[in-house]
């Protein structure tokens, strides 16, 4: 066993804060050692915590070579109607990636989230195929992803670990 950084060694002897939330976990990036959690592994609907994931996934296409920053994406029906936080993209305009990628991560356009994952995907459907394999491969055990934003859906969930897990990577 790796010895755990002086952080987790000094965050065992402190009591873990008392905050009113569901579940949380803390850990030292680097390392990955756990600093302090409450309820790590319980299941919680992410909203826009889901954001995190398409923008990684979109990271991914773009250091595969299979997207660009600079690709104009033609913003669909259903994207346009997305409710929600929005960035307020429209019908039939070109937008680049780079452009959703700002929507998603300065508005956390739910617009932006479906435009980018058709775009990738074909569909914000297969879209969520890439983000389960991903979630997979990260070892995120307690998440399932049913679309692109986090827009409420009773199979999509995620854990605090799993979001930590994820914003490491």
């Amino acid at each position: 066993l790796m010895p755990q950084s002086i952080f987790a060694q000094i965050a065992r002897s402190i009591p873990a804060p008392d905050i009113d939330v569901t579940s949380y976990i803390l850990l030292e990036q680097n390392s990955g050692d756990i600093l302090a959690e409450r309820k790590a592994d319980e299941r919680v609907e992410p909203a826009s915590i889901t954001k995190i994931m398409t923008v990684y996934v979109a990271g991914k296409a773009i250091q595969e070579g299979l997207i660009s920053l600079d690709d104009e994406v033609v913003v669909s029906t259903k994207a346009w109607k997305m409710s929600g936080s929005k960035m307020f993209i429209e019908v039939g305009k070109k937008v680049t990636v780079d452009e959703l990628l700002d929507g998603i991560i300065i508005q956390s356009g739910n617009d932006a989230s479906v435009a980018l994952a058709e775009h990738i995907a074909g569909t914000e459907k297969t879209f969520t195929v890439l983000m389960n394999d991903y979630a997979h491969k990260l070892g995120m055990s307690g998440s399932s992803f049913s679309n692109a934003s986090g827009y409420p859906d009773v199979a999509t969930y995620v854990t605090a670990r799993d979001v930590a897990i994820l914003s490491r990577a």
